[in-house]
């Protein structure tokens, strides 16, 4: 059955064909180890993958009457296979069937959220490579702080994203684990043989313990993990949508011919898909709440989890997906307005240049204290007399007993904010890539 399809859309893996599809593969591999262990006959379980099969409609109506949708779906699966039907689901109980056909679909959604961060990785470092030297102003607390790199931007939101990577990897080496032990978990009707076999064949690895269930911290770490990626794409959607401000103007969603960006004022481009991914981001925050309750089950089980996962997992796997594939599109479409940047750059008249006039003095003999009242003195004053803060720190003359009208033009020079900001990418990206 895994070989069927290779890196399947994320709807497909979560469709209701796929799910049964998985659940059938289990019990015919159950079934196929138990017949080379000598626990059923071997032309039970050759007739069973001859003739098993399923019909959806037909479970949901057995499953109607029984109230149990396992033991409908085995009912209508047994009726295609005859008489040796019988000997499916031998032993089993339903939690090795779900947990099982789970941990299968949970990997594979999770390696396509892998190959989709591979995009995002990907996108990203284009945008950091052709931003390397784009000046662009810092912000700290929303204000101005000092120049800095565009490009610093996207390596950071790289670097982030090859973490979510690996999580997402070992996420998905966690949660790739199944169970066929039974009601308690203790193979009291099964050979733990039977177990291995049938994880092997799935790419799977056994559970070292399970009560009626695989544990659900393993459900929990890759639910965080997956509200982890989630909430590094709203951080990025939310520096975008800040930067798209009209009062800003820096970055811009891509806007296509024909779009409408308001039904009554036509001058608007809103950064609409960026608000969209942060506010998905909070439905897998919250998703990933629900799976951390699920961690705590009354003895070997109940079914409070049961349910919950039906929802949270096919719909933060497919939301994530849909975040990702929606945000590669935001970074590839960006509008990147390098002349807004140095406009935003002279907004504050060189006060951004103050640490450079700071530590020069420092560096005279200054110290810091005073060094700082004579800077933040001047500043200040600037300010309220709506004045450049270069031409402020020429004329003072306290300042000028210690730097020369050369040494303070120098602190003024927006070149140098930059001059390391490619050993950063050497230490993100390496020296050959």
């Amino acid at each position: 059955m895994i070989e069927r399809y290779t890196l399947p859309r994320m709807g497909y893996i979560w469709s209701e064909e796929n799910k049964l599809a998985t659940w059938l593969e289990v019990e015919l591999l159950v079934a196929e180890a138990e017949a080379e262990a000598g626990i059923i006959p071997r032309d039970a379980a050759e007739t069973m993958r001859a003739k098993a099969a399923f019909d959806i409609d037909r479970v949901k109506k057995i499953e109607e009457r029984v109230r149990h949708d396992v033991a409908a779906f085995v009912t209508d699966v047994a009726e295609t296979i005859g008489p040796v039907g019988r000997y499916l689901h031998f032993g089993l109980t339903s939690s090795d069937v779900l947990d099982t056909a789970g941990a299968v679909l949970m990997r594979d959604a999770g390696k396509e959220i892998e190959s989709d961060l591979s995009e995002l990785l990907a996108a990203l470092e284009e945008k950091a490579r052709a931003h390397r030297d784009t000046l662009i102003v810092g912000r700290t607390h929303g204000v101005h702080a000092e120049p800095t790199s565009l490009g610093l931007k996207f390596l950071l939101w790289y670097d982030e994203t090859k973490r979510n990577r690996q999580r997402m990897a070992a996420a998905v080496e966690r949660i790739s684990y199944g169970k066929i032990s039974g009601a308690v978990g203790n193979f009291a009707h099964l050979d733990p043989g039977i177990e291995e076999s049938v994880c092997a064949r799935l790419g799977l690895k056994p559970a070292p313990v399970s009560s009626q269930v695989v544990q659900r911290d393993r459900h929990a770490e890759y639910m965080t993990t997956l509200a982890i990626i989630a909430s590094t794409c709203e951080k990025i959607a939310t520096e975008i949508r800040n930067l798209h401000r009209t009062e800003i103007g820096e970055l811009e969603e891509g806007f296509t011919t024909g779009q409408k960006g308001s039904s009554s004022m036509p001058h608007k481009r809103n950064p609409i898909v960026s608000e969209r991914i942060a506010g998905l981001a909070r439905v897998v925050r919250g998703n990933a709440l629900a799976a951390l309750e699920n961690v705590a089950l009354w003895h070997e089980r109940d079914i409070t989890h049961s349910s919950v996962e039906r929802v949270i997992i096919p719909d933060s796997t497919i939301l994530v997906d849909y975040v990702l594939h929606k945000l590669v599109d935001v970074i590839r479409n960006l509008v990147v307005r390098p002349d807004r940047m140095r406009k935003n750059l002279e907004l504050t008249d060189g006060y951004i240049c103050s640490q450079k006039i700071l530590l020069g003095l420092i560096a005279k003999g200054v110290s810091r204290e005073e060094a700082y009242r004579l800077v933040q003195g001047a500043a200040f004053r600037g300010r309220e007399e709506e004045k450049d803060f270069r031409s402020l720190v020429e004329s003072d003359s306290d300042i000028g007993q210690h730097l020369s009208q050369e040494e303070i033009a120098e602190c003024f020079r927006l070149d140098g904010y930059l001059k390391n900001v490619g050993h950063i990418y050497e230490r993100v990206l390496g020296k050959h890539r």
